[in-house]
């Protein structure tokens, strides 16, 4: 089986390259003119979308073609503060170069809105805010001309002292959403409230394909066995143009165990890739590490002494 290796968003390797920039609301509520408001603006999304295209350099570079876009590459884009600003007209140019290069070279582009995106919130404002977030998302994918491959990563959201009732809101909230965000939005297991099967119920109902973060796993479940679980997680992606995706991090010690650590340990993978040869399917992972690329690479090197590990690049390997 094949795996693709990728990292997101930040690079530790090269310097100055931000693609996260952003400007306060106290800082920006100082300036007056609206111009030198917009300006700033501007300013700041051209910049992080010109370092996002330094990223895809490296990656290229690299042999890095997965990869996870920035929730911040237009600041306070779902602010009310920036409801005057037409951000999209401003970089609709700048973001089509940027897609055209991830299509040239066949990059596997993804994002995860950040953690107060939440479906199954039972207060208005809190879901009304997070449909606000997808579209901001989906509208940057729309200016890449990215097609449905690329996803959003979201996780169920709360258990509001009711999971039962929670993941009846979160389907009947998945069930309203518009269809260009269906067709983009994948599910992830999280480390505290819903585990790896919960989750696969829950995508199976929807017919949403699901993203296996094993570290999550370790951290939240009933005593499940992923090998038990992971042939019809990998199913839901069988309608898909793009192989299944999973997160793969470490624990940062047995005190943190649920925080991420520098690097990936390359035994712990190994433990899953063992179980995961027996579907002998192909996949991506996703490397969720503090030294992001330069753990992708870190992790590179310590596979290339496994002598069941085939190295065809500098970020994909047989096993």
């Amino acid at each position: 089986m094949r795996i693709n290796l990728g990292y997101v968003a930040m690079s530790t390797i090269i310097k100055d390259c931000s693609p996260s920039k952003t400007v306060t609301v106290k800082s920006l509520e100082k300036i007056e003119d609206k111009e030198a408001k917009l300006f700033k603006l501007r300013s700041i999304a051209k910049a992080n979308i010109q370092n996002t295209q330094r990223l895809f350099y490296h990656n290229k570079a690299h042999d890095i073609k997965v990869y996870r876009l920035t929730s911040k590459l237009i600041p306070l884009a779902t602010h009310s503060i920036t409801d005057e600003w037409d951000w999209f007209e401003d970089v609709r140019d700048d973001l089509k170069s940027l897609g055209e290069y991830a299509k040239e070279n066949r990059f596997r582009i993804s994002a995860h809105p950040d953690h107060f995106t939440l479906l199954n919130s039972p207060r208005e404002e809190v879901l009304s805010a997070s449909l606000k977030d997808l579209e901001y998302h989906y509208k940057v994918f729309k200016g890449m001309e990215l097609d449905s491959s690329a996803k959003l990563v979201l996780h169920i959201g709360g258990g509001y002292k009711n999971k039962d009732k929670a993941i009846e809101r979160f389907v009947s909230n998945f069930k309203a959403l518009p269809q260009h965000l269906k067709n983009i939005i994948i599910l992830e297991n999280d480390d505290k409230t819903y585990t790896a099967l919960e989750v696969l119920n829950i995508c199976k109902k929807l017919k949403v394909p699901m993203v296996l973060d094993i570290h999550h796993h370790w951290c939240n479940n009933n005593g499940e066995d992923l090998l038990d679980l992971l042939e019809e997680i990998f199913e839901t992606w069988m309608h898909e143009s793009v192989p299944p995706k999973i997160h793969i991090s470490s624990p940062k010690d047995d005190k943190s165990f649920r925080s991420h650590a520098d690097d990936i340990e390359a035994k712990a993978l190994l433990k899953f890739l063992n179980k995961a040869k027996v579907l002998d399917a192909d996949f991506d992972a996703m490397i969720e590490a503090k030294n992001k690329d330069r753990a992708l690479l870190n992790l590179m090197k310590d596979l290339s002494t496994v002598p069941e590990v085939k190295i065809i690049d500098q970020a994909t390997i047989e096993y």
